[in-house]
């Protein structure tokens, strides 16, 4: 870099945003640290790459103080410093596969790397230990990198650190320096939160890594005794082997650090791997990406390392991070945005939800402007308030959900949720809640237009009659129609009934599913209005051919599909198979006494109350004579030609198979009398697995599942389990 290019003048704007950076950055690095950060991960990222771009355009305004210089945040006053025996380095970020393969390139040009070891990103706080002569010695936080905070006293009341190391393999070294990251399992952090939110100690937490970061840095080494943390060792530092040690207990790479603190009784993960090649490090990286929830802990990203430490140490580092190391971060599940309004949803059961309005964001690359808060007591369990800045999750395709508010941020204009006496949709008045129920119910199910058109639309769903013309705006416009058109449908037991005539005059709003809210037109502003049946000619359109045509198809699927399509609560597609597998018929179902159904397997007694108390009411067994009379199978009859070969065995389908859809492999499955399942358990029977079988063939095998591919699944249909089990894919285990 040039004299001049040191010397030249730096834009006002650049230098005022520069000093902005800076003291944001620190600030949210100090809340960071603290345990109480305002910003999520991604928007720190998104800061301090601004900051980095800005000093790269003027070198001139790097200073030692820059966050882009140093590691972590400033200590606090509340600990004694500790310098660390070697600096804690912090690691730089790999966004996509193209910086990834970068920072390969960039090694591999110095020096020759024969192997990478790739690691998980543990999210949570990064601690140094050190132990002399096999005892513990010391803890403290990263700090800035040189200096961390003791904690000593708290560290050694996690279970997972020894106190002593382990010397029935090999002696204790004279000193041994780790590193590693304290961290909250998902199901204890939540175990947490529901005992802070009864004893009202304080707010819940927001997530993992802000309750073992705040639960690590108590003053009061029992509260943090009190709090479920454990360790995973990702690093080594200073180290003296005992004295006539031996070669063998030289640290000569990564890999075999590991296996020697393993060996002294430090916790290590059972998921890092040693690789040769990149197509192997980018196989791993893509693998956590679709499993990212597979660990019990929360992970944000993929450490990748060059093996050998003599590489390493060629390799050398930056001013603050080093270039053996990367770590490849994955696209956030949580990001912080505003809390607009808090408002409430009626479902196809009567359940009125709570729903969140958001400052829209992106969130695992889809914008979110809606999330669901299930129900008042869960708005009261999480503490959030319209207007509050929250804390937003959406992990992989699961429905958005608020996690909690950043207190930090309120400034008093915040105000609490009061949940409505009177349903949304139709007025009524809103019905007690039922004991042991946390659901607030509209009781004005057969008039209740908001009602009746989330039933009309979960017809149409996969999980019922599968009726693909017959969609959200469909079911809205049958129902709620513009006037001066007439709701063809009274109820859902005239859907078979429908003729084009009627469909024809029907103009409707187009309602979001996510808040039942009119669309607005981009062009106008205006609510959106669309003549869903009729062209611009008022003449039908092809879909309303395909409507009728899938209704047609619809009346011929079987018992269960329709069982289910009635909405019956608590009756979904499992406990509806199990139903019409045991009593084939829909009137043997209506007959049956409360005890009958109970004794059902995957029934019980909820479900049998809420079936008998469903068939009281005689608007609804007016829908079944609706339906029957308009030719809709109301039994399953036991085919000749099929035997019922899988009686009592239990069958999971995975993958994508040539000749059968999920759905229709599970209903050859429950024609032969058994029992289709979403999940893989050491009671499964078979595993069917297609193409790309994912997470439950892994499952299967591992506790030794029988899997089957297609061809095996014919077996299984045709000939039983015992001629599946001889042409399984996998080898049974021994004795």
């Amino acid at each position: 870099m040039s004299a001049s290019d040191q010397n030249s003048p730096v834009p006002d704007e650049d230098r005022a945003r520069h000093t902005e950076l800076v003291r944001e950055l620190d600030d949210h690095s100090y809340r960071y640290y603290m345990g109480r950060p305002i910003i999520s991960d991604a928007e720190y990222d998104a800061l301090m790459a601004e900051l980095q771009r800005i000093e790269d355009r003027h070198p001139i305004l790097i200073t030692q103080d820059s966050p882009t210089q140093k590691v972590g945040a400033p200590i606090s006053v509340d600990f004694a410093e500790v310098e660390h025996l070697v600096r804690m380095e912090s690691l730089g970020n790999a966004f996509d596969v193209d910086e990834l393969n970068a920072w390969a390139d960039r090694a591999s040009a110095e020096v020759p790397v024969e192997s990478y070891l790739c690691e998980l990103k543990i999210d949570g706080l990064a601690v140094d230990l050190v132990y002399e002569n096999g005892r513990l010695a010391r803890a403290a936080t990263r700090g800035d990198g040189r200096v961390g905070e003791d904690i000593t006293l708290n560290v050694r009341t996690i279970e997972a650190i020894p106190e002593r190391l382990d010397e029935s393999v090999r002696p204790a070294p004279e000193l041994l320096e780790v590193r590693g990251e304290v961290f909250m399992k998902v199901e204890d952090f939540h175990a947490l939160n529901d005992r802070i939110t009864e004893t009202k100690e304080h707010p819940p937490f927001a997530n993992p890594r802000n309750a073992a970061a705040g639960s690590l840095r108590q003053k009061d080494p029992r509260v943090t005794a009190t709090r479920p943390l454990t360790m995973i060792v990702h690093g080594v530092g200073a180290y003296t082997p005992a004295p006539g040690a031996g070669e063998d207990a030289a640290f000569t790479s990564q890999s075999q650090a590991y296996r020697l603190v393993g060996e002294w009784g430090l916790p290590l993960s059972d998921r890092y791997k040693v690789v040769t090649s990149m197509d192997e490090v980018r196989s791993y990286v893509s693998y956590y990406a679709g499993h990212r929830h597979e660990p019990a802990y929360e992970i944000d990203g993929i450490v990748v390392k060059v093996d050998a430490f003599s590489l390493q140490r060629r390799l050398g580092s930056t001013s603050r991070i080093p270039r053996w190391a990367i770590a490849y971060k994955y696209p956030p599940e949580e990001v912080t945005t505003t809390l607009t309004d808090i408002k409430v949803g009626v479902g196809r059961t009567g359940r009125v939800t709570p729903y969140g309005v958001m400052e829209p964001v992106t969130v695992a690359g889809s914008e979110v402007e809606f999330a669901t808060l299930h129900n008042a007591q869960e708005v009261a369990r999480k503490g959030v308030r319209i207007g509050d800045t929250v804390v937003l999750r959406k992990a992989g395709d699961v429905i958005p959900e608020i996690l909690a508010p950043v207190v930090d941020r309120r400034d008093g204009s915040e105000r609490e949720f009061v949940m409505p006496t009177h349903c949304p949709e139709c007025g009524t008045e809103l019905g007690q809640q039922k004991e042991g129920d946390v659901d607030v119910r509209c009781p004005n199910a057969r008039r209740c237009p908001g009602q009746l058109r989330e039933r009309v639309a979960f017809i149409a769903s996969r999980k019922a009659l599968d009726i693909e013309a017959l969609g959200y705006v469909a079911a809205t416009a049958l129902t709620q129609p513009l006037e001066p058109a007439v709701a063809p449908l009274a109820d859902e037991g005239d859907l078979f009934d429908l003729t084009v005539d009627q469909l024809l005059p029907i103009r409707t709003h187009v309602l979001d599913p996510d808040t039942t809210e009119p669309k607005t037109d981009e062009k106008t502003g205006e609510p959106k209005v669309v003549s869903f049946f009729a062209n611009k000619d008022g003449e039908p359109k092809k879909t309303v051919d395909k409507l009728f045509e899938q209704l047609e198809e619809a009346k011929a699927k079987p018992l269960w599909r329709v069982l289910v399509s009635l909405s019956i609560r608590h009756v979904g597609p499992r406990a509806a198979e199990d139903l019409a597998r045991h009593f084939r018929s829909l009137d043997a179902i209506r007959e049956a006494s409360e005890e009958e159904l109970a004794s059902v397997d995957g029934v019980g007694p909820t479900i049998a109350s809420s079936i008998r108390e469903w068939f009281s009411e005689d608007w609804h067994v007016g829908i079944v004579e609706k339906w029957r009379a308009a030719g809709v199978r109301m039994e399953d009859e036991a085919s000749e030609e099929t035997d019922r070969t899988l009686e009592g065995v239990t069958v999971v389908v995975t993958g994508s198979l040539d000749n059968y859809s999920r759905d229709s492999a599970k209903e050859a499955v429950a024609e032969r009398g058994g029992r289709a399942t979403a999940s893989v358990s050491k009671k499964t029977g078979f595993v069917v697995a297609g193409g790309a079988p994912g997470s439950k063939y892994d499952k299967a095998v591992s506790l030794g599942v029988p899997v089957l591919d297609e061809q095996g699944f014919e077996v299984l249909l045709r000939q039983g389990p015992e001629a599946a089990e001889a042409v399984r894919v996998n080898p049974p285990e021994e004795g």
